[in-house]
């Protein structure tokens, strides 16, 4: 089945460097197969025959970069068919919006309900965002880096791991799980 793992905090700023080569290497002694990486900020899309729901997996790939690189990662699983609704259900795209005022927010796990409620009721216009399970689809205005609504931000507010993409990474994802 076709995975594709998120990677948050690869290859910032000169930090927590992996090379994908490197990480390619990782996924191949891990038995995975039919692996493609997409740019250098850890997005990975292959093949798992093993029968581990994505919690498992995201531990076990979690462990295998800690004991290759040295340093913690956490990792976010979505399936092909995740990613394909993750898609079909953008509230944002309209006709005529410019998808690079798009972003996606993956999260590891759906946030309890009373920190829901809170950043339900926060205003951050001319951005918007609009939460969905383990997903954050944001609409800015301007440019993604000057925006409020960022990984920092959700994981403090809504006490989970989150790790964003722009949508042209989303789509590339979904087009290299459907490949």
């Amino acid at each position: 089945m076709k995975k594709i793992a998120i990677l948050r905090g690869i290859n910032v700023g000169g930090k927590r460097k992996i090379l994908m080569k490197d990480l390619k290497l990782v996924f191949e002694k891990l038995n995975f197969k039919d692996i493609t990486s997409y740019i250098q900020s850890g997005n990975i899309v292959f093949d798992s025959a093993e029968g581990l729901d994505n919690n498992l997996l995201e531990l076990k790939i979690k462990k295998a970069i800690l004991d290759n690189f040295g340093f913690d990662v956490p990792v976010i699983i979505r399936t092909q068919k995740e990613i394909n609704e993750i898609i079909a259900e953008n509230p944002f795209l309209q006709n005529d919006v410019d998808i690079s005022h798009l972003h996606l927010t993956f999260l590891n796990k759906i946030p309890e309900e009373q920190n829901l409620k809170l950043i339900s009721k926060m205003n951050f216009s001319p951005d918007r965002f609009l939460i969905n399970g383990k997903n954050i689809y944001i609409y800015c205005e301007g440019k993604y880096h000057k925006s409020k609504l960022t990984n920092n931000f959700f994981e403090k507010k809504l006490k989970v791991t989150a790790t964003t993409r722009n949508w042209k990474t989303v789509l590339k994802l979904s087009e290299l799980s459907n490949l």
